[in-house]
């Protein structure tokens, strides 16, 4: 089962960044891959809330909260509707202090099913396309 995943240093407490990324509803505030996001069910820190999500070619996805823990700064969603050929796909967004600094470390990762051809170029977009694409617009939004 493939896993993409990247991960950044962000320049404020792993607090700040939390509260701001625990709302499940505000990706298209902070990702540039997403053009609008909007809550189909549910409130943003409500586990069970779905998004749906469209892209700049008009693709539409749809991801379900699955876990929203705030000790551990991290939620996790699945994706049930989307372009990609994909199974069994939930992501995790984690947020971490760097102890000897008091900046956030925050990673982004991912484990799904797909068809063996697939899973090279499934795993580089996630992890590049989307993933650092994402944490790198929150470094700047952060900056």
């Amino acid at each position: 089962m493939p896993k993409p995943y990247a991960s950044t240093v962000l320049p404020v407490s792993a607090d700040r960044v939390w509260e701001y990324l625990r709302d499940f509803g505000n990706i298209a505030e902070w990702h540039p891959g997403i053009v609008t996001a909007e809550l189909e069910h549910g409130a943003g820190d409500q586990v069970g809330s779905v998004r749906r999500l469209t892209g700049p070619g008009g693709e539409v996805f749809r991801e379900r909260l699955v876990a929203l823990d705030d000790g551990e700064r991290s939620s996790t969603y699945d994706l049930f509707e989307g372009p990609f050929p994909v199974r069994s796909y939930r992501a995790t967004l984690r947020v971490a202090p760097v102890t000897d600094t008091g900046l956030a470390f925050a990673e982004w990762f991912a484990r799904y099913d797909a068809d063996a051809q697939d899973e090279a170029w499934l795993t580089k977009t996630f992890a590049r396309g989307i993933f650092a694409t994402g944490l790198a617009a929150l470094q700047e939004r952060f900056t």
